[in-house]
Formats: C-alpha cells, sequence, structure tokens
C-alpha cells in the first residue's frame, strides 16, 4: 500500500515538473486547436477556452473539422485524460503529427488561465 501512495505521489511531481512557463505562443494551449471529447452532455456542463466538442467514438467520422495542416497544435482533452489518450491516437494514425493529451478540462483550463496570467516574452 506504501508503495502504491509513493509511486502515485512520484507520477504526480513529476506531471507538475513537466509543465512549461515560458511557451512560444504557438504551442501554447490558448492558441491551439481544442478539443474535447467527452460527451455532449458532458461538455453542455462546461469545458475549457473555446473548445469544440467531439465525442472521442465521433473523431473518425468528424475528421473534415480538424484543421488541414496536418502539423496544426491540436490539444485533445476530457474527464480524466483517458478517452483524450484515445483521442490522440486515433488522430495521430490519420496523419497528425502535433497532437497533446491534455488531459482533463479543468487541467486545460488551468493552463489557458495561466498562460494568460503570464504571457510569452523572448528571453
Amino acid at each position: 500500500m506504501k508503495a502504491v501512495f509513493l509511486i502515485a505521489l512520484t507520477m504526480f511531481f513529476v506531471q507538475c515538473s513537466n509543465s512549461q512557463t515560458d511557451v512560444p505562443a504557438s504551442e501554447n494551449y490558448a492558441s491551439a486547436f481544442l478539443v474535447d471529447v467527452r460527451s455532449a452532455g458532458e461538455y453542455q456542463g462546461g469545458s475549457a477556452g473555446d473548445a469544440i466538442n467531439i465525442p472521442v467514438d465521433d473523431i473518425q467520422r468528424r475528421l473534415a473539422e480538424f484543421p488541414k495542416d496536418k502539423n496544426a497544435k491540436i490539444v485533445v482533452f476530457c474527464l480524466s485524460g483517458g478517452r483524450s489518450s484515445h483521442a490522440k491516437h486515433i488522430l495521430e494514425q490519420n496523419g497528425y503529427t502535433n497532437v497533446e493529451n491534455g488531459g482533463t478540462f479543468r487541467q486545460v483550463r488551468a493552463k489557458i488561465a495561466k498562460e494568460k496570467e503570464a504571457p510569452y516574452t523572448k528571453g
């Protein structure tokens, strides 16, 4: 039990240490194509930024709604990060090269808010 707790705690700190504060605008979530892959009902309860709602099970048939540029920054997210992981895989199988699993909609919302507080400034 103690080992499970330590592993979970380590994963939390690793994830937190991976966050970047000075990220070029082209890599910001606020300027990315945001996709909430939760159900329509979940999406109606609130999302992040100007995200569109494309449930994970609909991605394959709604690919035309994604950017034509396969290198465009796309951030997918959901409630826990599981469905967005699957969505990332689907998009990569369809040739998209800059897809990020943003995790939860709350994490994406927080990252966008943080970006607005501390805009990128070149060194």
